[in-house]
C-alpha cells in the first residue's frame, strides 16, 4: 500500500470534522476487510491521504434492546451479532445473515456499518487503477458499465443504478435527459418523453433538425456497433410537441407581475422566453427582422429547416402569451435605456449577424456567406452557370455550397484550413456535400484573390499547415511555397460571424471586452442592473444548443433576480434504478432517416423525412440506459430492509429503504459516518427469515438472496416484505409480490404464483439469466416456511433463517 495518515478517532465529531477538511483525503476504516483490500490493490484512482479509524470511539459497538426495539453500533463486529443470544432469539435472521458473511477470520473483524458501506464487488470495479487504466467503469468516473457487453454473470437482473450522468447527456450542452426519455418512448408513453425534453429544451422540433448532435458522438454504443440516433428520436418526439403545443405549451396559471424584455428572437432568446412564461412572467420579444426566429428563420436553408417548423414555433409560443414585436431595431426604433427604465429586466440576445474581415486583398469584392443565404435567390440570378467559391468548413460554409449548386451553379468548391477530421461541419453535412457533387479542399487557406478589370477570377490557395498553436489557441500556420489556384466567378466567405453591439449605443455603459458583452458566467448578468445578456453576443458564434442552454440557464437567474427566489441544483438525479431493453445487447444498426432522392432535392423541400412511430420504438431499445450493473454485496442490508431497520448517520436519521434508493455510489456522503442500526420492536412481530444462495460455504457473497418478513393469522398472510439481495443495485422489494399474497392462505400454488410475480420485471443479461430461476426458488421457499408453526423454545434463527429455508 501506499503510505497514508492514520488517525485514532475520539469521537464522532473528531472523526466528521476530519471528512469534513477540504486539504485532507479521508476514508473511515472500521473493520478495514474491505478497505485494506481496496487500498493494497489500488482501485481508486483517489488514493486517500488519512485513514480514519472508528473502532477507538467508545460505546460504538453497542447491541442494546429497549422499548423501541433493537440498537446496534456501526462498530459492533458481525461474529458478535451471529453470536449474540439476544439477536438469535428475537432477531434470528440478521444471526443468519451476519453468519453467512465470509469466513470467521473475516467475520471477527468486519462491522455492521462495514458491511453496509462496503464497496461493490464487481470485477470492473475492482480492476485496479494502477494497470493502465484499461478500464475504466461508471463509478470510477468512465461513462459506460463494461459489463453489459461484457462478463455479467453475476451482475443485476433488474436494471442498473444511475451513478454518472450519460455519455450523451454529459455531452449534450444543454443536458437533455436523453436517457430517460428513450425509456418513456420504449413504454410507449409519447408525452412522458415529450415533457421530459422540454424540461431542457423547449424547441426540439428545431434542434433535431440543425444540431451537430454532440450526444450521439459520445453514445456509448458506438463502440459496440453503431450509435444510437439520438437526432432521429428527437425529431419525432419534437414535431409530436408542435403538433399538440395546446398541451405542451400553454400560458402560465398565474401571472408574476413582472416584465422581461428579450432583443433577438434567436435559439437563446426564444429558449428564455419559454422558461420565463413558463414560470409566469409577462415576456416581449423584440427583432428587428420581419418575422421572428433569428438565424434559424433566415440562415439555415429550408431544406434542413423548414421555415413553416419556425413559424408553427413562433405561433405555439405566442399561444403561451410572449409577444413578438417585429421590425424593431433596438437602438435605433427604441433606445436600450428606455427597455431598462421599462422592465423588470432586459435580456440581450442580438446574436452574430456582421462580417469578419480576415485582411485579404481584395476581400470587398467577396459576399459575405450570411448575407448570400438571406439574399440568396436575388443573389444567384446572375451565377447560374458560373463556377463558385466557397471559403470555410463549417456547416453554414457547407449551406452555402449546397444551396449555390443546387440554385444553379456549375462547379462549386470549398475550401478550409482545418484537416478533414478537423472540420467544424458535422460528418453528415460533409457527406451531403459530396453527394451534391461540391468539391472539398481541407488544410488550405486563401492567400490571394486573382482579379481581372475589377472582376473576381480565381482564388490562390496556401497549404494551412496547423490551425491552433501549442496553446489550443487559434493561430494558423502555413507553408507559403505550396498554393493551389481556383478559378471562380464568385467567392463566398463563411469563415464566422461577429457580433454588432452598436445598438447599444452609448448611453448603457455596458462592459465590454473584445467585441463581446461582458457577464457573470453563472448568472449571465451585465455589469448593469436588471440586464441580462446570453448567445453569440457573450461568446462569439456557437451552435445551437449551446445557445439553447445559455438560454435557459440565463432564465433561471433572471427569474431568480427578479424574485428572490433561489434556485435548487438542475442536474440530473443520481441514485435510481434504471431499465433497459434486454435485447439491446443484441448487434444492431441505428435507424437512418429516409432520404429525398437526389434528383428531387431542391431548395424549399426538406431532404429527408422523419423515422416512424415503429422505427422510433425499436430504435429506442437500442438504448443501453448507461448505468452501474454492480449488485448491492451487502448480506446484511437485505435482511435490515426486510426488518424496515433504520440508518443513523452523522447526519440524518432515515430508512434504510430510502437511503440505499437515494445514494449513488456509496451509502453515505465522502463527510457522513454511519453510527448506529435501529431494528424497530415490531421486527419481532414478523417471521422473518433470511436465504443465501451461494456458490461455497466460505464464499462471503450471495448469488441471489431473500429476506422475508410475514404476518401470519390462521394461515392468511396479513402483511409481507419481499427482499432480494444480489439481483439488483440495491436490496429489492418485491412490492407486486407482497401484495399479491397479502389477505390470502399460504398455500403451495400462492407461493409459485408469488415467486412469478416478484421476477415479472427482471431483465437479465446475456450470462445471468440463472438468477431468475434460483431467485424464483428462495421467494416461493421463504412464503411457505411462513405457514410452520413456531414454537416459543425454537424462536431463534433456526425458526427463521437460513436452516429451515434450505430444509424447504
Amino acid at each position: 500500500m501506499k503510505n497514508f495518515n492514520h488517525t485514532d478517532a475520539e469521537s464522532l465529531s473528531q472523526a466528521a470534522g476530519i471528512l469534513k477538511e477540504e486539504q485532507q483525503n479521508a476514508r473511515i476504516i472500521a473493520g478495514g476487510t474491505d478497505l485494506l483490500s481496496v487500498l493494497k490493490h489500488k482501485l481508486e484512482p483517489d488514493y486517500p491521504e488519512t485513514i480514519v479509524n472508528i473502532k477507538s470511539i467508545e460505546g460504538l459497538d453497542h447491541i442494546v434492546e429497549d422499548e423501541d426495539g433493537l440498537k446496534i453500533g456501526a462498530t459492533a463486529k458481525l461474529c458478535d451479532i451471529a453470536s449474540s443470544p439476544l439477536i438469535q432469539k428475537e432477531y434470528g435472521a440478521l444471526a443468519d445473515a451476519a453468519r453467512s458473511v465470509a469466513t470467521p477470520l473475516i467475520r471477527n473483524l468486519a462491522t455492521i456499518g462495514g458491511n453496509l458501506c462496503q464497496e461493490v464487488r464487481c470485477w470492473y470495479y475492482r480492476y485496479p487503477d494502477e494497470i493502465g487504466g484499461r478500464i475504466q467503469c461508471l463509478r470510477k468516473g468512465g461513462d459506460t458499465c463494461n459489463a453489459m457487453t461484457g462478463e455479467n454473470k453475476n451482475h443485476s437482473i433488474f436494471g442498473a443504478r444511475k451513478v454518472n450522468l450519460s455519455g450523451c447527456s454529459s455531452n449534450c450542452p444543454a443536458h437533455v435527459d436523453i436517457p430517460e426519455y428513450l425509456a418513456k418512448l420504449r413504454a410507449g408513453d409519447m408525452d412522458g418523453a415529450a415533457s421530459i425534453l422540454l424540461e431542457a429544451n423547449p424547441i426540439p422540433a428545431v434542434t433535431s433538425r440543425v444540431c451537430t448532435h454532440f450526444c450521439q458522438m459520445n453514445c456509448k454504443r458506438k463502440e459496440y456497433d453503431d450509435n444510437v440516433n439520438i437526432g432521429g428520436m428527437e425529431r419525432y418526439v419534437g414535431d409530436y410537441i408542435l403538433e399538440h403545443s395546446d398541451r405542451f405549451m400553454v400560458p402560465p396559471k398565474a401571472d408574476s407581475g413582472k416584465r422581461v424584455a428579450i432583443v433577438g428572437s434567436g435559439p437563446a432568446g426564444l429558449t428564455a422566453a419559454f422558461y420565463l412564461r413558463s414560470r409566469g412572467h409577462s415576456v416581449r420579444v423584440y427583432d428587428k427582422m420581419e418575422e421572428a426566429g433569428g438565424l434559424l428563420r433566415y440562415a439555415i436553408p429550408e431544406y434542413r429547416l423548414p421555415k413553416e417548423i419556425v413559424r408553427n414555433l413562433i405561433s405555439a409560443l405566442e399561444h403561451m402569451g410572449i409577444e413578438f414585436l417585429t421590425g424593431v431595431e433596438i437602438g435605433k426604433d427604441i433606445p436600450v435605456n428606455d427597455l431598462v427604465e421599462q422592465y423588470d429586466s432586459v435580456f440581450l440576445n442580438t446574436g452574430a449577424w456582421k462580417r469578419p474581415l480576415i485582411g485579404l486583398d481584395g476581400e470587398e469584392l467577396t459576399t459575405f456567406g450570411l448575407d448570400f443565404l438571406i439574399e440568396v435567390n436575388k443573389w444567384m440570378e446572375s451565377k447560374i452557370g458560373k463556377d463558385i467559391i466557397v471559403v470555410g468548413g463549417g456547416n453554414v460554409a457547407v449551406d452555402v455550397a449546397i444551396t449555390a449548386k443546387r440554385l444553379g451553379a456549375a462547379n462549386v468548391v470549398m475550401a478550409c484550413l482545418e484537416p478533414e477530421n478537423q472540420m467544424p461541419a458535422s460528418e453528415e453535412e460533409l457527406n451531403r456535400a459530396r453527394e451534391e457533387g461540391i468539391t472539398i479542399l481541407p488544410s488550405w487557406g486563401p492567400k490571394e484573390i486573382l482579379r481581372d478589370n475589377g472582376e473576381i477570377v480565381g482564388l490562390v490557395l496556401k497549404r494551412c499547415t496547423a490551425v491552433f498553436n501549442e496553446l489550443g489557441h487559434f493561430a494558423p500556420s502555413y507553408d507559403e511555397n505550396e498554393t493551389t489556384t481556383l478559378h471562380g466567378s464568385s467567392i463566398l466567405m463563411a469563415v464566422g460571424q461577429k457580433t454588432d453591439l452598436s445598438f447599444l449605443g452609448e448611453a448603457l455603459e455596458l462592459e465590454v471586452s473584445r467585441g463581446l458583452i461582458s457577464v457573470d458566467p453563472a448568472t449571465m448578468k451585465t455589469s448593469v442592473d436588471k440586464v441580462f445578456a446570453v448567445g453569440d453576443v457573450t461568446t462569439g458564434p456557437k451552435t445551437v444548443v449551446d445557445a439553447i442552454a445559455d438560454g435557459k440557464k440565463a432564465s433561471v437567474a433572471v427569474h431568480c433576480f427578479m424574485t428572490g427566489e433561489t434556485e435548487g441544483d438542475a442536474r440530473h438525479p443520481l441514485g435510481g434504478l434504471i431499465t433497459f431493453d434486454a435485447s439491446c445487447t443484441g448487434h444492431s444498426k441505428a435507424a437512418r432517416l429516409p432520404e429525398r432522392p437526389k434528383e428531387e432535392r431542391g431548395l424549399h423541400l426538406e431532404d429527408s423525412y422523419g423515422l416512424t412511430w415503429e422505427q422510433v420504438q425499436e430504435e429506442a431499445k437500442r438504448c443501453f440506459n448507461c448505468g452501474c450493473l454492480a449488485v448491492n454485496p451487502s448480506d446484511v442490508a437485505t435482511v435490515l430492509t426486510a426488518m424496515d431497520a433504520e440508518i443513523v448517520t452523522s447526519k440524518r436519521r432515515e430508512p434504510i429503504g430510502e437511503m440505499m434508493k437515494k445514494s449513488h455510489c456509496r451509502l453515505v456522503e465522502e463527510d457522513e459516518i454511519v453510527t448506529e442500526i435501529r431494528i424497530p420492536a415490531s421486527a419481532r412481530d414478523y417471521r422473518i427469515g433470511y436465504d443465501k444462495f451461494r456458490v461455497r460455504d466460505s464464499h462471503d457473497f450471495a448469488v441471489v438472496s431473500v429476506a422475508s418478513a410475514y404476518k401470519v393469522q390462521d394461515g392468511v398472510v396479513t402483511d409481507a416484505r419481499i427482499v432480494l439481495g444480489a439481483v439488483a443495485p440495491i436490496p429489492l422489494r418485491a412490492k407486486e409480490a407482497e401484495a399479491y399474497i397479502t389477505g390470502k392462505a399460504v398455500t403451495g400454488e400462492l407461493a409459485a404464483e408469488a415467486a412469478e410475480i416478484a421476477l415479472q420485471g427482471a431483465l437479465p443479461l446475456s450470462k445471468n439469466g440463472y438468477k431468475v430461476q434460483i431467485a424464483k426458488t428462495l421467494v416461493r421457499n421463504s412464503l411457505l416456511n411462513a405457514r410452520t408453526p413456531v414454537r416459543s423454545e425454537d424462536k431463534g434463527a433456526d425458526a427463521r433463517g437460513t436452516k429451515r429455508q434450505k430444509q424447504a
